[in-house]
């Protein structure tokens, strides 16, 4: 029963993001998967074209 109740006091202490930043970070996180499937997206195709044209040689 200890445990339980320092976990509610230390839940306590735990300063929680607002709604505005919650809503910020997401949009951030989102845009950089974005960016990074984009991103590695493009590095595969170009290394498949590369290595399609170093075996075609």
């Amino acid at each position: 029963m200890g445990y339980f109740r320092e976990v509610g006091r230390e839940m306590k202490k735990v300063t929680w993001p607002s709604f505005k930043e919650t809503n910020h970070f997401t949009w951030v996180v989102l845009f950089m998967v974005l960016f990074f499937a984009i991103y590695f997206a493009g590095v595969d195709t170009l290394f498949s074209e590369l290595i399609g044209w170093l075996i075609s040689l």
